[in-house]
């Protein structure tokens, strides 16, 4: 059984929208974000909101998934946002992986391994 058919997804209410993630809590589908539901996300990992610098972070991701197909690599997130790996962590309560990414709406890097 392939890593995407293992997965388990979960439907849940989120800025007033029905949508589903992936059992750690990543989107399940991409096009399903929105900026309401990254607020949303963002509040109830108790980050109060977004500022402008964590918004220049999740643009940068998104429109690199979208050109490219795929999340940036940690350097091209680097160059991209003029940010060090260091910054980037301390601006996401949960780091890149499980914070940036996740309030981004991009997949799980583990089902990105095909």
């Amino acid at each position: 059984m392939s890593e995407q058919a293992a997965r388990s997804r979960v439907a849940r209410v989120v800025a007033g929208r029905s949508i589903y993630f992936d059992d750690e809590g990543f989107f399940w589908d991409p096009d399903d974000w929105s900026e309401d539901a990254a607020l949303e996300l963002a509040r109830e990992r108790g980050m109060g909101g977004l500022d402008e610098v964590q918004w220049r972070v999740i643009r940068f991701m998104r429109g690199w998934y979208a050109h490219n197909g795929r999340a940036p690599m940690n350097k091209d997130l680097k160059a991209g946002t003029g940010l060090s790996l260091l910054e980037l962590e301390r601006l996401f309560p949960d780091g890149i992986r499980l914070g940036a990414r996740v309030l981004a709406g991009l997949p799980n890097p583990k089902t990105c391994l095909d």
